[in-house]
C-alpha cells in the first residue's frame, strides 16, 4: 500500500523477491499546471509489473475494500506513504499483519510529514523505522531502525530519496526474520514523542523578519513542493535552495532587502542573511540564483515581500 515515489524502492525490492498479490494506492488525481488526471507512481509501476491495483477513496468503514484485500489472501501487507490510516478491519486481514516503512526514528516525528518535521526543527539526524501498524497514528511496535545524518543544505526532496532507499533495504533485511518468528516487534518508548501534520501551503511563506537559520529550514523542508515563497514585483518567487550567510555583509539592512554576496543574491533577515541558491519565479523554470540575477538587473537593491496566505500573486 503506497502512493508517491517514496514507496517505489520498497515495491521494487518486494517484486524482486516475493509474489506481490496486489497494490492499494490512492485514486488518480489532477496534477501539474494543466491539472490533468495522473496515475500515482505506485500505480504506474504496479501496472507495468502486471500487479492488480485497487484504488479506494477511503478504507475506513469500507467493507468492499476489506473484502477486496481479503480476496488476495496476503501473508503480510506493506505500507509506505499510503496517505490513509488503516482501520482495524484491514489490519486484521494479512496473516502476519501490516508493516510500515516510516521516514523517521520513531517515536520522533509520528504523522503525515516526518521529513518536513525533521527539517523544520533543524534536526541533524533522522532515519527510517520498520514498524507493525496498529490503529493509532504511528504508535505500533517497531521491528528495526536505521539512522542517517542530514546534510546542512539537504532538502526534503533530497532526503526523501535517500530514506526511501534506506527504508526499502531495511524492510527486505527484516522481513524474513519477522515472518519466520525470530524478530519480535518491540513497543515504542513513551518518551520523545513528537507529532507532525499534513503540510499546509501557508507554512511555506517566508517572513523575512525571522532569523536566517529558521528561513533556511523552511526552504529545505518545502523543496521541491510546495516551495517556500516570497513576493517580488507582484509575482510569487519560490526559493528552492538556500544557504545561511554568517560572514559580514556590511551595515545591518531592513529584513527583505536584497544585496549580492559573491555571485549569489542574499536577503537580509531578522538575524543574518539568506543566500538564494536556487529560485523559481512564477511561470518559469527553476534556475540558480546567479543566473536569475543576471537576467534581472533590478532585483538587487529591492526589498522582497512576505505574502500572507491567500494573497493573490501572478
Amino acid at each position: 500500500m503506497g502512493t508517491p515515489e517514496f514507496a517505489l524502492p520498497s515495491l521494487e525490492k518486494l517484486v524482486e523477491r516475493y509474489a506481490v498479490v496486489g497494490v492499494v494506492t490512492q485514486p488518480d488525481r489532477p496534477a501539474g499546471r494543466g491539472r490533468h488526471v495522473e496515475m500515482s507512481p505506485v500505480k504506474e509501476m504496479a501496472l507495468a509489473e502486471g500487479i492488480p491495483v485497487y484504488q479506494p477513496a477511503r478504507l475506513r468503514n469500507n467493507m468492499e475494500a476489506v473484502e477486496r484485500i481479503r480476496s488476495w489472501s496476503p501473508d503480510v501487507a506493506i505500507v509506505a506513504a499510503f496517505g490513509q490510516i488503516l482501520p482495524g478491519a484491514v489490519l486484521e486481514v494479512p496473516l502476519y499483519g501490516v508493516l510500515n516503512v516510516h521516514a523517521s526514528l520513531l517515536p520522533r516525528w509520528r504523522g503525515a510529514s516526518p521529513i518536513q518535521g525533521a527539517l523544520l526543527a533543524g534536526d541533524t539526524v533522522t532515519g527510517v523505522t520498520i514498524m507493525k501498524l496498529d490503529e493509532g497514528m504511528d504508535t505500533g511496535p517497531t521491528l528495526a531502525q536505521r539512522e542517517t545524518g542530514i546534510g546542512p543544505e539537504e532538502t526534503a526532496g533530497d532526503l526523501e530519496s535517500r530514506l526511501a532507499s534506506l527504508g526499502a533495504d531495511l524492510l527486505i533485511e527484516v522481513l524474513p526474520a519477522y515472518i519466520g518468528g525470530s524478530l519480535i516487534p518491540c513497543a515504542q518508548p513513551v518518551e520523545g514523542v513528537t507529532l507532525t501534520r499534513p503540510i499546509r501551503a501557508s507554512q511555506a511563506h517566508l517572513d523575512w523578519t525571522a532569523p536566517a537559520a529558521v528561513l533556511h529550514n523552511q526552504v529545505r523542508a518545502f523543496s521541491p513542493t510546495p516551495g517556500a515563497y516570497t513576493s517580488w514585483n507582484g509575482s510569487r518567487l519560490k526559493v528552492l535552495r538556500s544557504r545561511v550567510v554568517t560572514e559580514g555583509l556590511g551595515p545591518e539592512l531592513e529584513p527583505g532587502a536584497v544585496l549580492m554576496w559573491r555571485e549569489l543574491p542574499v536577503v537580509a533577515t531578522g538575524a543574518g542573511c539568506l543566500a538564494l541558491v536556487e529560485v523559481q519565479i512564477a511561470g518559469k523554470r527553476p534556475m540558480d540564483g546567479s543566473a536569475f540575477v543576471r537576467g534581472r538587473k533590478d532585483f538587487v537593491g529591492t526589498t522582497l515581500g512576505s505574502p500572507q496566505p491567500g494573497e493573490s500573486l501572478n
